[in-house]
C-alpha cells in the first residue's frame, strides 16, 4: 500500500500523519484501532493476524 493511501486511512481515524514514516504511521493506526502495533517489527510469521490490512507489506 502506498503512503498516500495510508495517510488517507489515518486521516479517517483522526490521526495526523505529519512527517511520520510509513511504518510508524501504520503502527499508530493499528494502535488507534485497538490492535497490537506490530507492523514491520519482524513478527509477521507469528502474529496470527492473517486478515490484517497491512499483512501483504509486513515483514
Amino acid at each position: 500500500m502506498k503512503l498516500d493511501d495510508v495517510k488517507k486511512i489515518a486521516a479517517g481515524l483522526g490521526i495526523k500523519a505529519g512527517k511520520l514514516r510509513k511504518a510508524d504511521l501504520i503502527q499508530q493506526i493499528q494502535q488507534t484501532e485497538g490492535n497490537d502495533p506490530c507492523y514491520a517489527t519482524g513478527k509477521s510469521a507469528v502474529c496470527g493476524q492473517d486478515q490484517c490490512l497491512w499483512r501483504e507489506d509486513c515483514n
